[in-house]
């Protein structure tokens, strides 16, 4: 198991602890487009600790590319939040599972490189996987169709976005791609603030103790993933083991989710048994990518 391997994996992991702070935090009144804002903002100064690693400035008549980049990455957060905020949890995330496939077929229209069924069959079932590990017990609210239609959104852009950065990268670096695409976002992000639907600050530091550790873990794990994409030009086969973060977060929400008042421990063991099939899709699917 090659290196850039195990730092999908242990991104997968860095993301469920990440998700389960950010989402403590919301319940404690900070809003979603505060708690985005602050994770672009924190994943900014990672990236900028890249700067060391070097590269080459390609000049000023190729900042779009970075630029373009930011703008899918703001973009498909920006969808994932509606998504989350106007229909079906239970239905918005396994959409979002349709990324790794997306992925794969971009790498292949994009970049030409071959893929083999393995690496297929594997993105199929990776996302079959997310869909069952994102069961629920409760009934839809009407809007499956805007939801679908938001997180497929949303996948699309963050497929691209990892696809672009493994396209365009490499000719300028991990060290000046990267932070200088992060500032796009920062500044993205800065500007669109304003005009986002958001509620007065809670006074309680408890809770922006929760959203700056989420977004910490969240920013190290976006640091170490996108970087091991440009690094190893990998893009596919890091996204299908990146989709382990569906089994770390049942099986941190089973077994240290009370730590974080989180409410999923009450589901029904019927949703149990989803998730325990879907766990064993998501161990068959990093088993075709690592075993050749």
């Amino acid at each position: 198991m090659t290196l850039d391997l195990w730092l999908s994996l242990v991104c997968g992991l860095l993301f469920a602890g990440a998700a389960l702070a950010v989402k403590r935090g919301n319940e404690l009144g900070i809003d979603a487009w505060t708690a985005m804002l602050v994770s672009n903002l924190a994943t900014v100064v990672g990236f900028l600790c890249l700067w060391p690693m070097g590269g080459t400035f390609l000049g000023w008549q190729q900042l779009w590319q970075p630029a373009m980049v930011a703008l899918l990455f703001v973009g498909g957060q920006w969808l994932a939040f509606l998504a989350f905020a106007h229909g079906e949890i239970s239905v918005a995330a396994p959409v979002l599972g349709i990324k790794i496939i997306l992925v794969a077929a971009c790498v292949a229209l994009l970049i030409g490189a071959p893929l083999g069924g393995r690496l297929w069959l594997a993105a199929a079932t990776s996302s079959l996987a997310v869909a069952l590990l994102n069961r629920t017990d409760r009934t839809g609210s009407g809007r499956a169709g805007l939801t679908v239609l938001l997180a497929g959104g949303a996948a699309a852009s963050f497929a691209l976005f990892d696809v672009l950065v493994q396209k365009w990268g490499p000719a300028w670096g991990a060290g000046r791609f990267l932070p200088v695409m992060m500032l796009f976002v920062a500044g993205i992000s800065l500007a669109i603030h304003p005009f986002m639907p958001s509620r007065p600050l809670p006074p309680r530091p408890r809770a922006w103790r929760w959203i700056l550790a989420g977004n910490a873990l969240m920013a190290l794990q976006s640091t170490v993933f996108v970087t091991t994409i440009l690094i190893y030009q990998n893009a596919a086969p890091d996204n299908v083991i990146l989709s382990s973060r569906g089994l770390w977060s049942v099986a941190l929400v089973w077994l240290v989710g009370h730590w974080f008042h989180n409410a999923e421990q009450a589901h029904g063991p019927s949703v149990l048994r989803w998730r325990l099939v879907g766990a064993a899709l998501m161990s068959m699917a990093i088993a075709l990518v690592v075993l050749k």
